[in-house]
């Protein structure tokens, strides 16, 4: 038991280690072979532990060794499996196998074919680490990893400056975060003893009264974490510029791993956060924030990946919002039903991008739908997927999410009713994207269809984004689970029209009365879609208050302020050296001249001095 559990993490690392040291010498088949291999085991493996999990539901621990032991403080290489846990591992590597085998094709012709593989397969040993840790100390060692992978794989095309200047902004971002939940694992450990996750939970009950200062603090600063890792407000502005790497990056970034890690956080913790009130509430907040921001920012971008990356955002908030409510059971399920329809989605956008001379301006494409059948049924669904429509597997999740905001005390409704304005302009967003790219006249000819490694996995997906939402979840006794919210029928009747709403306003302004240009590249000629372009401006905000304060401070230290004490030294010392080196002339009469000087002023000194 042990060696398969430590198996479905090792795998992935293991084929990455290999990829590093002999990548260059490993032909390219081989290498697809060890990258989407290695995962596809591991999901071989997973799939075991699910079958296991679901036939008795028992909560298995496994301690592989003792990692390190200072005083009475003591962690181990330990693994942690019950529902959640199931659930986590089944979607990283079911998904992250399948935008492995698309990556096959996608990146076939590029010259780093192997690097490629080796950051993608220890990006997803990372996460499974992450998600698999019995302990505080082994999740942040997986939450540094995936940290650390997310830059690698943003900034994979380093020789644009571009996409390095992406990837340290990625990960300048999200260090932020992660000093703050350093900072919480640090009071956890203070104030209970431990980091063991199970026994933390245990002694916060204890000894934690609910809405206490303690509780309060450690919740929040692992909030910070969690809003880091996730791109949420306010720490967003990192993930639409990550889409600076190669697209299945993309996808695996956000449909399996990166942002979703906040998201488990917080539902792996869902104890802690239950003691501090305050907190919860913060995060549903935060939440409804976010995916407002992010959603309206999406209904004017053009290039398709910044339109998925903020939708991303967008989905990410809808999680919180539902474990801030105390629906975590409803935040888990929609990170598993969004896994399905993103990866969908950011899969096809590569399959366009791919067939269609790298071009991601969807006023600069039109007409696919005849062009490129199987991404156009990747996009129907997804995009149906995505803004919640009856039958797909976004509509179970998002609609028990949105009945949970309206039943949340006091401050129910104003959730339910921000959460309902965010699934129009879903559904707006997402439909935009498909009736321009895929309807109306050509103006980019396909060179290319693709081929079965990328056309299989975007039809599994297909079949979960429709059927996801029918998928038993394995998280009794594991997360707080009020059942199905009870509410007015006409709440659910408007729950479930909001989002047709949309698609027909879609329909109208996009079909009926399609743009017969390309708005401008800055957002059109409107202020307000300026401002909503640019992300409501929080880049430029950040940049004014934080970037160029600090890059100026660091132009001036450039040269070590201290350096100039030194310097001086320095300099004061070769002054003396200059006028020392005039007095060598090397002439007889000016030594002799200097001599009886020196002779006459010790004498006067020392006449001077005598009593």
């Amino acid at each position: 038991m042990n060696l398969a559990l430590a198996a479905i993490p090792g795998l992935p690392m293991l084929s990455a280690t290999l990829l590093i040291l002999f990548g260059r010498q490993i032909p390219r088949s081989l290498g697809a072979v060890l990258g989407a291999g290695s995962v596809g085991l591991s999901a071989v493996l997973v799939a075991g532990q699910l079958l296991a999990y679901l036939d008795t539901p028992t909560v298995v621990t496994a301690t592989l060794w003792t990692w390190m032991s200072v005083a009475d403080f003591s962690a181990a290489i330990a693994f942690h499996i019950d529902g959640l846990t199931v659930v986590m591992m089944s979607v990283i590597t079911g998904v992250g196998f399948l935008i492995h085998v698309y990556s096959v094709e996608f990146m076939w012709e590029d010259e780093s074919f192997s690097r490629y593989f080796a950051y993608m397969n220890l990006f997803v040993g990372s996460m499974l680490l992450l998600v698999m840790a019995d302990n505080l100390l082994l999740l942040f060692l997986g939450w540094e990893g995936v940290g650390m992978c997310s830059y690698l794989l943003v900034g994979f095309w380093y020789k644009n400056p571009a996409n390095g200047a992406a990837a340290r902004k990625a990960f300048v971002v999200t260090r932020v975060g992660d000093a703050l939940m350093a900072l919480g694992l640090f009071v956890l450990f203070t104030d209970l003893g431990t980091l063991d996750i199970q026994p933390l939970l245990l002694a916060a009950n204890l000894n934690w009264e609910v809405g206490g200062t303690v509780p309060v603090l450690a919740t929040a600063l692992l909030l910070g974490g969690a809003v880091g890792k996730s791109a949420q407000l306010p720490l967003h502005t990192w993930l639409p510029d990550a889409m600076a790497g190669p697209t299945p990056v993309s996808a695996l970034i956000h449909a399996a791993t990166m942002v979703t890690a906040g998201v488990y956080l917080v539902a792996r913790l869902h104890g802690l956060f239950l003691l501090a009130p305050a907190t919860l509430t913060a995060v549903a907040w935060v939440g409804l924030a976010t995916l407002l921001l992010a959603a309206s920012a999406a209904l004017v971008q053009q290039d398709i990946k910044r339109i998925l990356a903020y939708s991303t955002i967008s989905q990410i908030g809808y999680m919180f919002l539902a474990l801030g409510v105390g629906a975590f059971s409803f935040g888990i399920f929609h990170l598993m039903t969004h896994a399905f329809f993103k990866a969908l989605l950011f899969l096809g956008a590569g399959a366009v991008s791919h067939c269609l001379h790298h071009e991601l301006n969807i006023f600069r494409m039109g007409g696919l739908r005849t062009r490129l059948p199987v991404v156009f049924l990747s996009f129907l669904i997804g995009s149906a997927a995505l803004a919640a429509l009856p039958f797909t597997a976004g509509f179970y999740s998002k609609d028990g999410i949105l009945l949970s905001a309206f039943t949340a005390p006091g401050i129910g409704p104003w959730l339910w009713a921000g959460g309902l304005l965010g699934a129009l302009l879903t559904s707006i967003y997402s439909f935009r994207l498909l009736f321009v790219a895929f309807f109306g006249e050509a103006q980019t000819e396909p060179d290319r269809k693709p081929g079965l490694p990328m056309a299989i996995p975007l039809l599994i997906l297909c079949a979960l984004s429709l059927l996801g939402g029918l998928i038993s979840q394995p998280l009794d006794g594991v997360l707080p689970d009020a059942g199905h919210p009870q509410v007015p029928h006409l709440i659910e009747w408007i729950s479930i029209g909001v989002p047709l709403l949309g698609v027909a306003y879609a329909y109208y302004a996009y079909i009926v009365r399609r743009p017969s240009s390309s708005p401008a590249e800055a957002g059109g000629d409107s202020p307000v879609e300026g401002f909503l372009f640019a992300g409501w401006r929080v880049d430029a905000l950040y940049n004014l208050l934080l970037v160029t304060p600090y890059r100026t401070l660091a132009r001036w230290c450039q040269g070590e302020p201290i350096d100039h004490f030194y310097n001086g030294v320095v300099s004061l010392n070769r002054l003396c050296h200059r006028g020392l080196a005039a007095l060598q002339t090397g002439e007889l009469r000016w030594y002799a001249t200097t001599f009886v000087i020196g002779l006459i002023a010790v004498v006067a000194i020392v006449l001077r001095s005598a009593p």
